[in-house]
């Protein structure tokens, strides 16, 4: 359990090491925390407070001492000159946290080989899994820990367990270029959740996630270190469950564990088949709850459901929402007469109807230029030429991979088809790329088009993101990519082999376009005549 209730920040309070105010997590400013890392704790020659110190001094002292030094001589003084004042320190003056270190107020250290700033700390030492020759079995299964009681002050350093998760975290860090914040983050998740780790016990993601979140700390990477040291255990429940029992919420219970068996078997495939995708799933499910709400104030099961309930409320819905209710339904209960759940099939000889799918309209160049100028940036650029050019779908994009192009054959491959890179695209992708560079040098993730969140991780980009730059515009990302089918369809002809070949359609989709296309060919012949 979190420290703070649901939802509640904690409010701006005063440091308990400098007397700071501000915003910030825990009982000590992030200046005063990393100062207590690295000092021993003492009664202070200056205010008397036991608190980490610095040559017989705490922060707060160095801190007024450097105040009243530079006020003095106008100037940032040196560190020699801020000890020599330390003894007469007789007064604080109270400030807010992080003014004390304005840039440019301290004097610059210069490095070996003309380098500016700190020097960079080692790495720390090679590290493996501790070796344990011996330990006391549990007399009783683990008890979960209360990791949001722990003292971020008063975590053991000293842990060979630390020792090895910081050594990996290191490793880590290099290989997928975590930042300099992402670093100092990582080490201090793993140095509070494995303060008392004994050989043998889980970290479970339940009992880290509201402590790690209420210290600002990134559960994400340190979840991926206590994955890599092996001791870690995701028991989170997972989002298909909770939107499963908000979905299934007011059906009968008869109703509701048939229905809910039938979806899992949509998700998991079952013995004669094959699982579906979770979008697929989730729009099964919508579209047959409201006429299982419906026959749940009269029946508590599927078997009492007659041919006469279906064709009645069928008789209420028109148009494409009677086609994907029926389907829906068809599939449900014949899932149901195959495991014997129910004796006769409501739905069979029913006619779905055939789907009559409109014209599909070209976009203007109106559009097309509303667009074209909603991008601005080169991984919107590059994403708007793929969708216009190439009709990529939005997932193909997101899932596009830097193997996939190859700039000396001018050849990019998209769902495994390979396709010629026009001078547009081939311009494009140049400018993504060394913004690519230049912007994340370091990252590890493999993907083509990569984002602030995904750079760290080797993970796609998601959907929304990639589609982010086009909503809300006319010519939205699908509808160029449609657009462009539609226009190969104009350009060389109705033929769904040709359609088929290029940007690899199914038979029924490339016919769809083919008729499509010959119906606006003939409408203009039409109108020329």
């Amino acid at each position: 359990m979190s420290r703070y209730p649901k939802g509640y920040r904690k409010p701006t309070d005063s440091c308990d090491g400098c007397l700071a105010w501000g915003d910030f997590s825990g009982r000590l400013c992030p200046a005063c925390y990393m100062f207590g890392r690295s000092h021993a704790t003492a009664v202070c020659a200056g205010c008397r407070r036991s608190q980490p110190l610095k040559w017989g001094y705490c922060r707060l002292c160095w801190c007024q001492v450097r105040l009243h030094a530079k006020a003095t001589a106008g100037q940032p003084p040196t560190e020699a000159d801020v000890r020599d004042r330390l003894s007469a320190v007789r007064h604080h003056q109270l400030f807010l946290m992080g003014l004390h270190y304005r840039r440019g107020s301290a004097p610059v250290v210069a490095r070996r080989g003309g380098g500016r700033g700190a020097v960079r700390k080692p790495p720390p030492a090679p590290a493996r899994r501790p070796s344990v020759d011996w330990r006391q079995l549990p007399l009783f299964g683990q008890v979960p820990r209360a990791y949001a009681r722990l003292d971020p002050a008063a975590v053991d350093l000293a842990s060979p367990w630390l020792a090895w998760a910081k050594y990996l975290a290191y490793q880590l860090a290099e290989g997928r270029g975590w930042g300099r914040n992402i670093r100092f983050a990582v080490n201090r998740g793993p140095a509070l959740v494995l303060t008392g780790y004994v050989e043998g016990d889980v970290i479970r993601h339940t009992e880290i996630f509201a402590p790690l979140r209420a210290l600002d700390l990134p559960v994400g990477h340190t979840v991926t270190v206590l994955e890599e040291m092996g001791i870690f255990e995701d028991d989170s429940e997972p989002s298909f469950e909770r939107w499963l029992a908000e979905r299934l919420e007011g059906l009968a219970p008869g109703i509701r564990s048939e229905t809910k068996r039938w979806t899992r078997v949509l998700r998991d495939g079952g013995p004669r088949s094959l699982p579906r995708r979770e979008g697929t799933v989730w729009l099964y499910l919508n579209r047959v709850r409201p006429a299982l709400l419906e026959w749940s104030n009269r029946y508590d099961h599927l078997r009492e459901v007659s041919r006469d309930d279906v064709l009645t409320y069928v008789k209420t819905l028109h148009g494409h929402q009677r086609h994907d209710q029926l389907v829906a339904l068809r599939s449900l209960f014949t899932w149901a007469k195959r495991n014997g759940l129910i004796f006769r099939n409501p739905t069979s000889r029913i006619k779905v109807g055939q789907y009559e799918y409109a014209v599909l309209q070209p976009l203007v160049p109106v559009q097309v230029d509303r667009s074209v100028a909603a991008a601005t940036t080169p991984a919107t650029r590059l994403i708007l030429a793929l969708a216009a050019v190439h009709a990529a779908r939005v997932a193909q994009i997101a899932t596009l991979m830097l193997d996939d192009v190859d700039l000396g054959n001018r050849r990019l491959t998209i769902a495994g088809r390979v396709r010629p890179l026009d001078d547009l695209t081939l311009k494009l992708l140049l400018d993504w790329l060394e913004h690519r560079r230049n912007r994340w040098p370091n990252t590890a993730n493999l993907h083509l088009l990569i984002n602030n969140q995904t750079a760290t991780k080797t993970s796609r980009a998601s959907n929304h993101w990639i589609s982010a730059s086009m909503r809300g515009q006319d010519a939205t990302l699908e509808r160029l990519r449609v657009d462009r089918q539609l226009e190969e369809a104009l350009t060389h002809g109705p033929d769904p082999l040709h359609l088929a070949e290029v940007f690899g359609l199914d038979e029924k989709t490339a016919m769809r376009y083919a008729d499509s296309a010959r119906a606006l060919l003939e409408q203009s012949a039409e109108q020329q005549l």
